[in-house]
């Protein structure tokens, strides 16, 4: 790949960053101070799918210095949720409160803002990751075969530059690794020795009673409900697109418009991970606040969307060719008093090859939190259907597909994704102590169409299962247990047994159980 002067700029930032990751091991000056202002993380609807809690107000604050802009509630303009400072996507995170030495508790949180003028508008912050993670498959793939187990790392390092509030660089480097048995070829999203992230240029501004703002680059996307956009932070690369992203947001409007191309990974250095021209996503979302007083007392909001995806490779039953899919839809979400939605419809058209594409799917997920205290259980049920058929045969093409959604939902084995399938799912949620939350749940899965497969969460079939005529597809039973020791170092565990159908059985595949477990450290 040739790289043009941005891109070198941006390297220079990322070489920054690759130095500081050496603190990741270090030790913070005082976990007991840093444990004083934890907070417990809010169990959410989508429980089991690694939705990020709700907002901490620490993540709000602002420097006096720091000119306030009115913009949309930043928990729902599309850049995923802040919890105790800390986002998915690094640049999210506002750390302009460590500009005053006595916020700051240790010597990581010095390098969150090291003012580069006098009047210290100008200024870097650094971010880094370790993960580690171990993860044990029996049946890898569904298929009677010898115990899997992979051995995971990821390290990454960023560095986020800010020229006055109105313009910012943002790099990221990633390695990534994996070892040991029976783990056949991996796939470039779990080994690459060096990846260039993220990098891209931002300039945000007030215009009127509203904020504008647009990104270029290479940048992590997830404006969207979780099943359907996602940094699908299970591998161990992140997934990131290339292009550009343009906001305007007021106080109860926004919009959002982008184009985008997909990354194809290689499993070497940062040039052989490339822009892929042969997929593009592009497309816009709006998003409403709606009034609180709305059914009482809520804190909700109203995403429509129109998206557009078009794939050169797009691959159903035994062919490949070239696809374009336009996605109509909308997404409720947020609080009624205890009870938290996320609710999404959509309708899927375009053409696939000569054929027409007609599908849908609605995904509805619920909890209901059995008392006052944030940390009081919670129970619900998620129910979802995507519509399938064509796929093996002529004619309209019924399967529904998301652009790059998180598939741990339906299965922490990937071995499930929300095309020709229907699945519900009643979960509960408990906070035994403050800083351990458990979920449990039970999902019963079934095609919507008998005459079409069962998929992988990589969009590929089970080899014959579209002539197995079962409608079952599998029960799952899951755990899982997160125990956020301080602000900075979080344990998670995850236990699946997927008890196959007759749809998958009578097609050679058998039930698995999955055991996973890991630690991640962030600053």
């Amino acid at each position: 790949m040739i790289m043009g002067s941005r891109d070198r700029f941006s390297l220079k930032l990322l070489g920054a960053a690759a130095t500081s990751l050496s603190l990741l091991v270090e030790p913070s000056e005082s976990v007991a101070d840093s444990r004083k202002d934890w907070r417990p993380l809010a169990p959410q609807a989508r429980s089991l799918s690694g939705l990020n809690p709700a907002p901490d107000p620490l993540s709000q604050t602002r420097a006096p210095a720091e000119p306030a802009v009115s913009a949309y509630p930043a928990p729902a303009a599309g850049d995923g949720v802040t919890t105790a400072g800390y986002n998915l996507s690094r640049w999210a995170e506002d750390w302009t409160m460590m500009r005053e030495a006595k916020k700051r508790r240790d010597v990581l949180d010095r390098l969150k803002f090291i003012p580069l003028n006098a009047r210290q508008t100008i200024y870097l912050t650094f971010s880094g990751e370790m993960r580690l993670r171990l993860n044990q498959t029996s049946n890898p793939n569904l298929g009677k075969g010898p115990l899997q187990r992979q051995e995971i790392m990821r390290l990454v390092g960023g560095a986020d530059l800010h020229i006055t509030r109105y313009f910012r660089a943002f790099g990221e480097l990633a390695h990534g690794g994996i070892s040991g048995p029976n783990i056949g070829v991996p796939t470039a999203a779990m080994r690459n020795k060096l990846f260039l992230q993220q990098y891209f240029a931002e300039a945000d501004a007030p215009f009127s009673s509203l904020n504008a703002g647009v990104r270029y680059g290479r940048q992590e996307f997830t404006d969207g409900a979780n099943l359907m956009t996602s940094q699908r932070d299970n591998n161990t690369l992140r997934f990131v697109l290339n292009g550009t992203r343009f906001w305007l947001r007021g106080k109860k409007l926004r919009g959002d418009f982008f184009d985008f191309h997909y990354t194809r990974l290689g499993h070497g250095g940062a040039r052989d991970d490339v822009i892929d021209r042969g997929i593009r996503f592009s497309g816009g979302t709006a998003g409403l606040v709606i009034p609180h007083s709305f059914l009482g007392k809520s804190k909700l909001y109203l995403d429509p969307f129109v998206w557009r995806l078009r794939n050169r490779r797009a691959v159903w039953g035994t062919g490949q060719a070239r696809e374009e899919r336009v996605y109509y839809g909308a997404r409720l979400w947020g609080d009624v008093d205890r009870l938290t939605i996320d609710w999404v419809a959509n309708y899927q058209s375009g053409h696939y090859e000569n054929r027409r594409i007609e599908a849908f799917q609605v995904f509805m997920a619920q909890t209901y939190r059995l008392g006052a205290a944030r940390t009081a259980p919670r129970i619900g049920v998620h129910v979802d259907y995507a519509s399938g058929g064509g796929a093996f045969g002529k004619g309209t093409l019924r399967n529904a597909t998301v652009p790059f959604g998180n598939n741990i939902y339906y299965s922490y084995q990937l071995f499930l994704t929300p095309t020709n399938l229907m699945a519900l799912a009643p979960n509960v949620t408990i906070s035994p102590i403050e800083s351990v939350r458990l979920t449990f749940e039970h999902q019963f899965a079934w095609r919507a169409s008998l005459t079409d497969a069962v998929y992988r969460a990589n969009g590929t079939a089970f080899s014959g299962s579209q002539s197995t005529h079962a409608r079952r597809v599998a029960q799952s039973t899951r755990a899982q247990a997160v125990w956020t020791l301080t602000r900075r170092l979080s344990f998670t565990g995850r236990y699946e047994h997927l008890q196959a159908g007759p749809a998958l059985t009578r097609a050679g595949c058998t039930s698995s159980d999955f055991l996973a477990g890991w630690a991640n450290y962030r600053f």
